[in-house]
């Protein structure tokens, strides 16, 4: 009788576990009766339903801030995607910023269908169930899953597990080329789109075959009493590597190549039968797999750069055709070129248009990639009997120049700009491209030491009267013979040329056909205000020594320009469509400054007449590079 008053709290502490037992089982049943009714919360998305999306947006964060609704549900609905998945926030992946549009590359998570063939039957059911799910709160009505035979079954599991794999590495393969664009840019989709297909299956049973063995021999020359197989193995090793230093393609392969195949693969096979270190084979293999991948990575960087080199030179035709070519008494001209025909056209033009081109000298001075090609083309091609001289300007700066420490050859920059009319101001503002020496130009009275004057010409300049005048111009003082732009002031260019001194009624000039004084050049000391120029607009690498042109040419010939006859020179033929025919016919040269150069599919076709009048005819790789006059 004493001890019942202790029993009772006993049989209350015990009620309580298993009541939570209870609740756990009956969760336990109700959980996925949930899934399976749709009652899963709104915010669950599997990960096989979410499709990773790369879109490329303008920055409109404020357009967005403006029109998203506060408290909308969309927004409700997508925090609740965010929070729920992984990953799923939107982020800056890449900025475009050379051209000034800057852009967003935006990482979006956006359902899509993804399931298989295999289970179609689940995805209209669940879609069905979907349907007809009702705002009251009814439970929607279930049909009931078809029967599907054992066979069936293994079938279309078969299959989702073939297709998921092969989803799988789709997504790989757009991942890769996502990954490939940001660091090569559109190289790889040129990549893609020019890719040949190589007869090399023998070439990479080889190097696979290699990779084994190599992956195997440090292990097995450890072991005792191996050591014939170590010496086979060897010999096998050299023996493909010696091989595959020859061979790209099946087609290179020497006749006794099934043999020796035969041989390693034999020789693996013995190696495989011999207990060895695992972790060592596995140690050499990775190695072997990441020597292989910096090598690829290597080669990909590399052909990036030739394709970017590439883009950046002449058309296909120009550039097979400069791939297969590698006295004080004169009147000397001076051309900066890395464009054969265009150099040409610009002598040949300077001859034919003067009465006596035995006089002429020119001077090329171009980069190291094309200086073979222009000598070997000058020297097979007269020019009425003027004498050519291709100078190769990086390596004279690199032997005798070498207080230049920028030695890449720079052509004249052109800059666009936009003129108003002193004249008549009511007239609407015009835009052209005003063409000014670079940082190149400012070395030539170090190259030509010996000579006092020289005319300067830029390649895309036709000349169609004698200049033979120009040598009998009387400059005093003056250092720069050019034709003024006075529609442009320096005193309207205040926020291009800083806080240096300047005279703001100077007027801007442009090169083409420039006469140049060397001696008052050198007296004036015109490249050593240059280069100290250089220093206070802080040029720091190649874009901004270019971008730098502009008001570095502009400050070094301030009050040392000698104005020539604007008649001289028609410029404009490189982005003009208005100028006349019978103006361009009587200009004594005509200079086809901006971006339609005559020798590209986009020049403009009414002004082409005038340079292809000079292409020099009948030469066989005219023909050969498909170069037509």
């Amino acid at each position: 009788m004493k001890a019942q008053p202790l029993l009772l709290p006993a049989l209350k502490r015990r009620r309580g576990p298993r009541v939570a037992v209870l609740a756990l089982v009956l969760c336990s049943l109700l959980v996925p009766l949930a899934f399976l009714f749709d009652r899963a919360p709104s915010g669950y998305v599997t990960t096989e339903e979410r499709h990773r999306q790369e879109v490329v947006l303008p920055l409109l964060d404020h357009v967005a801030e403006k029109r998203r609704p506060s408290g909308s549900g969309a927004d409700t609905r997508q925090d609740a995607l965010e929070k729920k998945v992984p990953g799923s926030s939107a982020g800056v992946i890449h900025q475009q910023t050379p051209d000034k549009n800057i852009s967003k590359v935006i990482r979006q998570q956006t359902p899509e269908k993804t399931i298989s063939k295999g289970s179609a039957g689940v995805v209209h059911q669940y879609k069905q169930i979907g349907s007809h799910s009702t705002s009251d709160g009814a439970k929607p009505k279930v049909s009931p899953a078809p029967k599907v035979e054992p066979s069936d079954a293994v079938s279309d599991s078969t299959k989702v597990a073939r297709d998921t794999s092969q989803e799988g590495e789709k997504a790989d393969e757009v991942e890769k080329s996502k990954s490939c664009q940001l660091e090569f840019g559109s190289y790889c989709l040129w990549s893609i789109e020019h890719k040949e297909v190589m007869k090399d299956y023998t070439v990479k049973r080889l190097k696979d075959q290699l990779f084994v063995a190599r992956s195997y021999y440090p292990s097995i020359a450890k072991l005792q009493g191996q050591e014939a197989l170590t010496q086979e193995m060897k010999q096998n090793i050299q023996d493909h590597e010696k091989i595959l230093s020859v061979s790209t393609v099946d087609a290179d392969l020497p006749s006794s190549i099934n043999r020796r195949m035969k041989q390693m693969e034999q020789t693996i096979v013995r190696a495989k039968s011999c207990t060895v270190d695992c972790r060592s084979v596995d140690r050499k293999l990775r190695q072997i797999l990441y020597m292989t991948e910096d090598e690829a990575h290597f080669h990909m960087q590399q052909s990036a750069f030739l394709y970017n080199l590439g883009a950046q030179t002449l058309p296909k035709s120009h550039h097979c055709l400069s791939m297969r070519f590698s006295s004080p008494e004169y009147r000397h001209f001076v051309i900066l070129s890395r464009n054969v025909l265009a150099a040409s056209v610009a002598i040949n033009s300077t001859v034919s248009s003067c009465k006596e081109p035995g006089y002429f000298a020119f001077h090329i001075l171009t980069d190291a990639q094309n200086f073979y090609a222009m000598k070997h083309w000058f020297a097979r091609n007269s020019y009425k009997n003027a004498a050519i001289r291709v100078i190769n300007y990086e390596a004279i700066i690199l032997e005798k120049l070498p207080k230049y420490t920028i030695r890449q050859l720079f052509l004249p920059e052109e800059f666009r700009v936009l003129i108003r009319s002193i004249k008549r101001p009511t007239e609407n503002t015009r835009m052209k491209y005003l063409s000014l020496f670079s940082h190149s130009h400012f070395v030539i009275p170090e190259i030509f030491k010996y000579l006092n004057k020289v005319v300067v010409l830029d390649d895309d300049v036709v000349v169609q009267r004698d200049l033979s005048f120009l040598w009998n111009i009387d400059m005093g003082d003056k250092v720069n013979g050019a034709v003024e732009l006075c529609g442009l002031k320096l005193g309207e260019m205040k926020n291009v040329l800083g806080k240096t001194a300047y005279d703001p009624k100077s007027c801007a000039w442009m090169s083409g056909v420039n006469l140049i004084n060397l001696d008052k050049w050198r007296e004036h000391n015109v490249t050593e205000n240059y280069l100290r120029l250089m220093k206070k607009f802080e040029v720091k690498d190649e874009l901004s020594l270019r971008a730098a042109a502009f008001p570095l040419s502009l400050l070094s010939f301030q009050h040392l320009i000698y104005p020539l006859d604007e008649k001289l020179t028609l410029a404009g033929l490189g982005y003009d469509y208005g100028i006349d025919e019978e103006v361009a016919r009587r200009s004594a040269s005509l200079h086809y400054n901006g971006n339609m150069k005559p020798w590209l599919e986009l020049g403009i076709p009414e002004y082409k007449k005038y340079w292809k009048r000079f292409l020099v005819r009948g030469d066989r790789f005219m023909d050969e590079c498909n170069v037509n006059p």
